[in-house]
């Protein structure tokens, strides 16, 4: 049984199978009720985060939640695997802010947290829902924002100097107030015909343009950000911002819950001390080489920092510069195509082996990549994916599901096994 609230997943486990299956499919189960008073929420699995966006501005003016920029993620799949976004600095993930949930176990049993029990409850805010139940709701808590924030989308290339800017802005990302998010974004593109390096860098304030521009000339001078380069808006306009809308675009675009079709592979990575100059060269030289590479770097720091480790089953913590995306899309079908994508994604990745994470390379759930492991000959590399993406909760997560799950009724090609692999 495939369980899909958004149909996100990166390998297409909530909607594909190589053997015969059904698709649970949650997008009828999509309401939201907004409390302001408790300024709480309940949110059924099939909604998405536009939809949970839209709510809360209808409401709140104030108030926020901190999960993903892309509005069609369903909140049943991105929660249950951590949910990250802008507001991660100031008030963690999307599990770090969950404080109850409703899931169906194997025996068609419906839990709360109170019925469910904390181990269960800890599992499935991290730890991957559908390998453990298959979530209804979640109850969440609410954040304050200010009224007016500020956005931020600024490009250099390395004729700008971009290499000293990206140097600089990984020396304080991960240590820059928690009001200030900024995504560094390297992308290969042309100028005055010939191949080079840009990045972006996309930054959301909680404050004024006015308050923002001495904080970024006392830690990233070499940007040259300047007031005209900053606009003013509410928060939840800064999440069409970031979600490539054009200024101006309506609110209710967030409803929309289509998605094209596209081929791509992503994968992730953490990095933990610092690239240097020389690194980020060649690091540029390695992506003008393959030529349509692009990457999303995405800072950590303050709360992130302050959550433990063991907090919920989402391990990566203290200590976490930022985090890698790798993102490579085309548009022919047909294996040479897919074969050659795929390579191209995979050469980066091993290229950046001397810059990131180490025993384990740890990376991200909700960018599930089965590169790292799958089940699909048994649970002998369950151990392997299950430290990358969990590390020291892996083991919690397996004890979790032998009490929850003993049978392995709700499994996937890269599911928490109900017993430790041999």
């Amino acid at each position: 049984m495939r369980i899909r609230s958004g149909g996100h997943d990166y390998e297409g486990l909530s909607y594909v199978s190589t053997v015969p299956f059904i698709i649970l499919d949650m997008f009828n189960l999509r309401s939201i009720v907004i409390d302001e008073a408790s300024e709480t929420a309940w949110v059924e699995a099939g909604a998405t985060l536009g939809e949970l966006y839209y709510a809360i501005a209808n409401k709140s003016k104030i108030l926020a939640f901190p999960a993903g920029v892309c509005p069609t993620l369903g909140t049943g799949g991105h929660f249950s695997g951590g949910g990250y976004g802008n507001l991660m600095r100031k008030y963690g993930l999307s599990v770090d802010n969950i404080i109850d949930a409703e899931i169906i176990n194997a025996n068609g049993t419906v839990l709360n947290r109170e019925s469910m029990g904390e181990d269960l409850f800890w599992a499935i805010r991290g730890g991957g829902g559908a390998s453990f139940g298959v979530i209804l709701q979640w109850r969440i808590k609410l954040v304050p924002v200010p009224e007016t924030v500020t956005y931020f989308k600024v490009e250099r290339t390395l004729e700008e100097g971009v290499t000293d800017i990206a140097y600089q802005w990984i020396q304080v990302a991960n240590k820059l107030p928690e009001e200030l998010f900024i995504r560094a974004q390297p992308l290969v593109g042309q100028t005055d015909d010939k191949k080079t390096v840009t990045v972006s860098f996309i930054g959301l304030f909680l404050g004024l343009a006015e308050d923002l521009i001495p904080v970024m000339n006392r830690s990233i001078p070499e940007l040259g950000l300047r007031l005209k380069d900053c606009k003013e808006m509410s928060w939840i306009e800064t999440e069409l911002a970031f979600a490539g809308f054009p200024e101006g675009t309506p609110l209710d675009v967030l409803l929309d819950r289509t998605t094209s079709v596209s081929y791509f592979k992503y994968k992730s990575d953490y990095v933990r001390e610092p690239i240097s100059k020389a690194g980020l060269e060649m690091i540029w030289k390695e992506m003008m080489e393959l030529g349509t590479m692009l990457m999303q770097w995405n800072p950590y720091g303050k709360r992130m920092s302050e959550i433990p480790e063991s907090a919920v089953p989402f391990p990566h913590r203290a200590g976490i510069i930022f985090k890698i995306q790798y993102i490579l899309f085309w548009k022919e079908d047909g294996k040479e195509a897919r074969d050659t994508g795929m390579g191209i994604v995979r050469r980066m990745h091993d290229f950046m082996t001397p810059y990131v994470t180490k025993t384990p390379r740890e990376a991200f759930l909700n960018y599930r990549d089965l590169d790292i492991g799958n089940t699909v000959n048994g649970n002998k590399d369950a151990s392997v994916y299950g430290m990358k993406y969990f590390m020291g909760n892996f083991q919690r997560l397996v004890r979790a599901k032998s009490m929850a799950d003993p049978d392995n009724f709700f499994k996937s090609e890269q599911s928490i096994p109900p017993h430790l692999p041999y």
